[in-house]
């Protein structure tokens, strides 16, 4: 017997309680047969947030993740999708792995993460070395993101933080305001460009501007459910959410 709904796979969904961006991006992803089951990780909307208390703020939210995967696997999800990116780079590559192994651990299922299904897409494009990173963290943040990325391999030639003040702050950039961003970061010594923090409204905004910058811009979140779907053989190509979705 299967779902009635999620005949093909139903995916547990943790992301902040604070994050209205995360679960309509990956409905607009979700392919016939795939259902998503969103989690809140408790989250305080911190409203004074700064380069001294982001990273010990975003480890408040780490510590509820648990919680939110326990709750989510009441539903018996095959499969866990992360809504969260910033937890995924701390301590580099090896953050990363323990971060995963500990949730996997609990769930008893398998995890795609945003860190590392980033890597997967840069990977997957192929010939990508140097990239730049637009965020909405601080720079202490920005530091964990690009420690990550050096870990796997590639080379950060630099970086753009919004400083957002608040968690609900991240998802009220305009388009206007990431398209200049993503102009002031693109230049000819760069391979990609990567977009983190899933709060941050960018899936569609980053398919355009593969076209009009010529080369990968990767959404987190379009990333992390393209790993998820493809973990699970799920090979569907999708329009409008740049090429990755539509190519591999």
């Amino acid at each position: 017997m299967t779902d009635v709904l999620g005949w093909r796979r139903k995916f547990g969904v943790i992301g902040p309680s604070t994050n209205t961006v995360v679960q309509p991006d990956f409905d607009a992803m979700r392919p016939a047969g795939v259902t998503n089951h969103y989690r809140g990780i408790f989250t305080p909307n911190a409203d004074a947030v700064s380069n001294d208390s982001f990273r010990a703020a975003t480890e408040v939210i780490a510590g509820n993740v648990i919680d939110a995967v326990r709750s989510v696997m009441t539903c018996a999800p095959q499969y866990l999708v992360m809504g969260m990116s910033a937890v995924t780079f701390i301590n580099g590559e090896k953050g990363a792995d323990t971060f995963q192994r500990q949730v996997e651990e609990t769930s008893g299922v398998k995890l795609s993460i945003g860190s590392h299904a980033t890597t997967a897409a840069l990977r997957r494009y192929g010939g990508v070395r140097r990239i730049a990173v637009l965020s909405p963290y601080w720079p202490v943040m920005n530091t964990e993101v690009t420690r990550y990325f050096v870990d796997m391999g590639f080379q950060v030639v630099r970086d753009i933080c919004l400083q957002c003040r608040s968690w609900t702050l991240i998802a009220e950039q305009t388009t206007e305001t990431l398209r200049n961003a993503l102009r002031k970061l693109d230049g000819d010594d760069l391979d990609a460009i990567v977009q983190v923090g899933t709060n941050l409204s960018m899936v569609r905004l980053a398919a355009a501007a593969e076209m009009w910058l010529g080369k990968p811009v990767i959404a987190i979140n379009t990333a992390t459910y393209w790993h998820a779907l493809r973990a699970n053989g799920i090979e569907d190509r999708m329009e409008g959410f740049g090429r990755l979705l539509a190519e591999f």
